[in-house]
């Protein structure tokens, strides 16, 4: 039987940025990544060299690594990480870099995801991204996740009696946080007639159904408490944090990750329960997949999140609000920085930084991310409590 993990009492996480995104980007990885590191540095007023810890996590990095960043970006770090796990790896930055600040590893850690994305990025990715995919799926004309996540939101709206109207309401509360947010790239409101009417994509999943890929980066710092007061930086706390990878491997489909397995700790460790959280951030590549996360992190039941959701209001000023910045379905999915932009989301918000995503009054947020859709399931899995300081 696994130990209980140690909490992260006295780490922080502090300056938190995005870097707005482009629809298309002629710049490399390397560009976006180091805006986001220079923004995040300048927020907490330092300079290259006083960061000893680096984590990184992109996809378009290659034929570069981490290890050549350092060179590239004048970093000296005694700690350097990298983090290949699509949507879980904001959690897993944040644990990991959290855990190594504890060890005396590093004292001030930089978590970057960026990703750039050129007209023939996504069909590079692809051709690269998976032995399993390249020897199950592509044969038979699976180009990409969607038709991976068609199948599970298919078997899903059988499973538990859910509608497309279910999915909608979630895309359409996202776009109106969007629409709040300047980063965000999609700019026009959506109603659920827009939803419904949308052209298909892969049966059941339309046109709305599916992120954006853009180029962009998000970043934030892992640091000691007493480290952030000194240099007077508003801070979030990580009451708890999870990861699990490859859960449930009997189940014939995936309708639930490995969140199951270890939310009772999650909770436990935060001292505190869903009903508390003042907003959530789940990753959201697909509306299915965020309905997952609000079932397995213990909010509803399984199968029951889409009862659940027609009683609440998702929005900024609901009394659910879900994915405040729009989330990836509407402010876009800078390729590895989708597994960040939640978290970063949720810095702001409990320091009181989201300026016109502000949830008002918000103390504790949850942060879900899902990762590395592999075949036929995301192997990844992550969950999250930041309070406020």
């Amino acid at each position: 039987m696994a130990r209980r993990r140690q909490g992260y009492d006295g780490v922080v996480l502090t300056a938190p940025v995005t870097v707005p995104y482009q629809r298309y980007s002629i710049d490399t990885a390397h560009f976006w990544i180091a805006r986001a590191l220079r923004a995040t540095l300048d927020a907490a007023g330092l300079k290259p060299l006083d960061i000893d810890g680096f984590s990184v996590a992109s996809f378009t990095l290659f034929p570069d690594t981490p290890v050549g960043l350092t060179q590239h970006l004048g970093l000296c770090p005694r700690w350097l990480d990298t983090i290949p796990m699509g949507g879980a790896s904001g959690v897993v930055a944040l644990r990991r870099a959290a855990s190594a600040v504890q060890a005396g590893d590093a004292d001030i850690v930089a978590c970057v995801a960026g990703d750039t994305n050129q007209i023939d990025s996504f069909r590079k990715l692809l051709s690269s991204f998976s032995r399993f995919a390249m020897d199950a799926s592509y044969p038979y004309g699976f180009g990409g996740p969607s038709a991976n996540f068609a199948l599970l939101t298919d078997r899903y709206m059988t499973e538990f009696n859910a509608t497309r109207e279910d999915f909608g309401r979630l895309c359409v509360a996202q776009r109106a946080n969007a629409l709040r947010n300047p980063h965000a790239v999609m700019k026009k409101p959506l109603t659920m007639e827009d939803y419904l009417t949308a052209r298909p994509i892969a049966d059941p999943i339309a046109l709305f159904d599916c992120v954006m890929p853009v180029a962009g980066a998000e970043a934030f710092l892992v640091m000691t408490e007493d480290e952030a007061l000194r240099r007077n930086l508003p801070f979030a706390r990580i009451a708890g944090a999870i990861e699990r990878h490859n859960a449930h491997v009997d189940d014939p489909i995936q309708l639930r990750g490995g969140w199951t397995m270890d939310r009772d700790e999650l909770w436990d460790m935060a001292a505190c329960a869903p009903g508390d959280m003042d907003l959530i951030q789940t990753y959201d590549d697909y509306p299915v997949i965020s309905l997952m996360q609000i079932e397995d992190l213990g909010f509803c039941d399984k199968g029951a999140a889409p009862d659940f959701l027609r009683d609440r209001d998702l929005t900024i000023d609901g009394d659910f609000p879900h994915n405040t910045s729009g989330g990836q379905l509407s402010a876009g999915q800078a390729g590895a920085a989708g597994g960040f932009i939640g978290l970063v989301e949720a810095i702001r918000q409990v320091t009181g930084q989201a300026g016109p995503t502000q949830v008002k009054g918000a103390r504790r947020a949850l942060v879900s991310g899902f990762g590395m859709i592999n075949y036929d399931r995301g192997l990844c899995t992550g969950a999250a409590v930041l309070e406020a300081a």
